[in-house]
């Protein structure tokens, strides 16, 4: 069931709590697909009922659905709603509750209600737990005397969460009851101005579901991602409504899917594990790159792209946060979480062939069985056992029956009505699959960071696995920098070139799987450029830029990386290339390439892609090349690493007429690169060189 916003809510039976932010006080958050605003502090019931009165009115009028979480019992144990009521309906006690609890900021009437309650009963009433310092007739300041109470200590629900309190205890640590008193005729109100179905007692049909949330089922992850600046009770309430929030909208309805009882339920508790794996994945997020991520040790001059390559790979990790997906939606995504199989494949024992199947093995004769009456068939099992010395009809993929674990192709058997006659031999298990030998449950098959492909789809699917954690997809800004820039297809001035760079580098990344943010051109003008990286930091996950990335005059880009404090002016050994401006523009990475068309690309090829590869949450992936004949000659000085842009015919490596990085038209013609190492080298027809096609940059 899809909701457009979800509002959790930490209630509080206390008194007014004071302007300054406190725990065991009253906090909401709210969310929407997964991201979750900053919560909201409460200093009193009133304050806390008019705003979500509010809430509720925007939400209504802009007709979205809204998930309302409130962490108190929506019931009480069996029984007791038909002594105060006359009716077995829950909501007939919200009713009753909201007519007799008096409420101020200063003092409310919990405690004398309560008492009150219980003297409508014969014995020790069900409440107890008086906190304030004068007694209460009728209230019992503790718990541990209490007999022949006409109710239960605990609702179905508490008894099955083990660590929750009793609805019955209205002080001491821990205690809830006093939230249910005081809450129940907050919602009591709010159900009747609004369109509200309240979970599980009746059907979700309202624009607006009251749900019952106990943030302790979500504990751990809590626990393990609670920044040290901010509350308990707030980062719950915020962790909780960005989990359900984000969660896949049938695992939603799978925690809504319980039997209604006049006890009501906690979300979630039908399966705890299913919210506690949202909430630990909600809560993964990436960590900020440092400063100096991007920094090459002192003394380094001119360096080798290996060096380079290497420094990316130690220094960069993951900048987006993780979510779950359906498998139709998982194609191209990177894992943020191993894939863990969650059925055996195959599940059972199977037939691998169309034959007949008994307990071998057979020896070297002829052998005759009688046939058992019915088959085995895929989806269609056997459901008997077969006797030994018997053989029944099988087909392909279908479970082997008890007393089945060897199976004959049918070409090998003559058949009667009743029985089949072959010639051994026959080892025992030939033509059958065992459980499992695939895949076994538990097992790991995909690890966290892999690049999710078409057929890893279908391993997924046969492993039973339908849902994945897989890393946000990363937001690749592409700018061009440079007066002399203009549009394609439009009227260039003297002096202006057109901006091939953009079109080229957003196709790039988008073959890359990434979602690509066309940032325009900047003109040579600081004060632009800067606006435009202001915006693009908001916007993007990483910047790429072209242009500007060398140390003259009019290369702003380095000029405003130097003064974030974080320029990197990378000078590559390598042709072409060479001059690499990285750093952090907001805390956003900004990779500055060259302007030169041919340069820009490579340099993308080379250092981009595995760099936005661990930006996007991928494992590194070295790019596979083929060491193939060569069809040209060579000769190369040492000190720098050559890239050629070259084709492959008649198997042989042809190289582009020109290696001017200025003959933008020799990317068209090339299909792939040749890789020419560093030291010096002489190539002549028919060495072998190392060719690494353009297709292998996008794996």
């Amino acid at each position: 069931m899809k909701f457009d916003s979800v509002l959790m809510v930490d209630w509080s039976g206390g008194n007014d709590r004071g302007p300054t932010p406190k725990k065991d006080a009253i906090w909401a958050c709210v969310a929407r697909e997964g991201d979750a605003e900053d919560p909201l502090y409460f200093r009193n019931r009133h304050e806390a009922e008019q705003w979500i009165e509010t809430f509720l009115a925007q939400e209504q009028a802009l007709n979205r659905r809204v998930l309302a979480g409130f962490d108190f019992a929506f019931g009480y144990p069996h029984g007791f709603s038909n002594a105060l009521t006359g009716s077995d309906d829950p909501l007939a006690l919200w009713d009753w509750f909201a007519e007799r609890v008096i409420d101020t900021a200063k003092e409310n009437n919990r405690f004398e209600l309560a008492g009150e309650i219980n003297g409508l009963f014969s014995g020790i009433g069900p409440f107890w737990g008086n906190g304030l310092k004068r007694d209460i007739a009728g209230l019992p300041r503790k718990g541990s005397l209490r007999t022949n109470t006409s109710f239960a200590e605990r609702r179905s629900a508490e008894q099955i969460a083990t660590r929750a309190f009793p609805v019955w205890q209205l002080s001491g640590a821990g205690a809830v009851g006093s939230q249910v008193i005081m809450g129940l005729p907050m919602l009591s109100r709010l159900r009747h101005k609004f369109s509200v179905s309240v979970w599980p007692f009746e059907p979700l049909e309202n624009p607006i579901t009251f749900i019952e949330i106990w943030p302790s089922l979500i504990a751990k992850a809590v626990t393990a991602t609670q920044p040290t600046d901010r509350i308990k009770d707030a980062h719950q309430v915020w962790l909780m409504a960005k989990a359900i929030s984000g969660m896949p909208d049938d695992h939603r309805s799978k925690l809504l899917n319980v039997e209604p009882t006049a006890e009501g339920t906690i979300f979630g508790l039908n399966d705890p594990q299913l919210l506690e794996m949202a909430s630990q994945q909600t809560a993964l997020t990436a960590p900020s790159l440092t400063n100096d991520c991007f920094a090459m040790p002192q003394g380094a001059h001119w360096t080798p792209v290996s060096v380079a390559l290497q420094h990316l790979r130690d220094r960069l990790g993951p900048v987006t946060g993780a979510e779950v997906v359906t498998l139709s939606q998982a194609n191209g995504r990177f894992l943020a979480k191993d894939v863990i199989v969650a059925r055996s494949h195959p599940p059972a024992p199977n037939a691998a062939v169309d034959g007949y199947g008994f307990a071998g093995h057979a020896p070297e004769e002829p052998h005759y069985m009688p046939l058992v009456a019915g088959r085995s068939a895929a989806g269609q099992p056997f459901r008997g056992a077969v006797p030994k010395g018997h053989a029944i009809r099988i087909l392909t993929g279908a479970n082997l029956p008890e007393g089945v674990d060897t199976v004959i192709l049918q070409e090998d058997v003559n058949v009667s009505q009743n029985h089949i006659a072959f010639q051994g031999p026959l080892k025992r298990g030939a033509n059958a699959r065992d459980a499992g030998e695939d895949m076994k449950r538990g097992d790991v098959i995909l690890a966290t960071g892999h690049k999710i492909a078409p057929a890893d789809l279908g391993t997924m699917a046969a492993a039973g696995v339908g849902h994945v954690h897989v890393r946000r997809q990363l937001r690749v800004g592409i700018l061009s920098t440079g007066d002399e820039l203009c549009e394609p297809g439009t009227q260039a001035d003297v002096g202006q070139i057109f901006d091939a760079n953009r079109p080229m580098l957003c196709a790039v990344a988008a073959g890359w799987g990434y979602d690509v943010v066309d940032l325009g051109r900047a003109p040579d003008d600081r004060p632009k450029l800067q606006r435009i990286l202001d915006d693009a930091s908001q916007r993007c996950d990483v910047i790429i830029s072209s242009g500007g990335a060398s140390a003259g005059d009019e290369d702003h880009m380095s000029a405003l990386l130097q003064g974030t404090g974080s320029l990197a002016l990378w000078r590559i050994a390598m042709k072409p290339g060479r001059p690499l401006a990285m750093g952090l523009w907001n805390d956003t990475p900004v990779f500055g390439l060259p302007g030169n068309p041919v340069a820009a690309m490579v340099c993308a090829l080379i250092f981009a892609r595995p760099a936005l590869r661990r930006l996007g949450g991928g494992d590194w992936h070295e790019t596979e090349g083929y060491m193939l004949p060569a069809a040209f000659t060579k000769s190369k000085k040492a000190g720098r690493r050559e890239y050629l842009r070259a084709r492959i015919r008649d198997g042989q490596v042809h190289t582009f007429a020109s290696e001017g990085s200025g003959r933008v038209s020799g990317l068209s013609w090339a299909t792939g690169l040749v890789e020419l190492d560093d030291p010096a080298q002489k190539v002549s027809p028919g060495d072998l060189v190392r060719f690494i096609p353009f297709g292998n940059f996008a794996l």
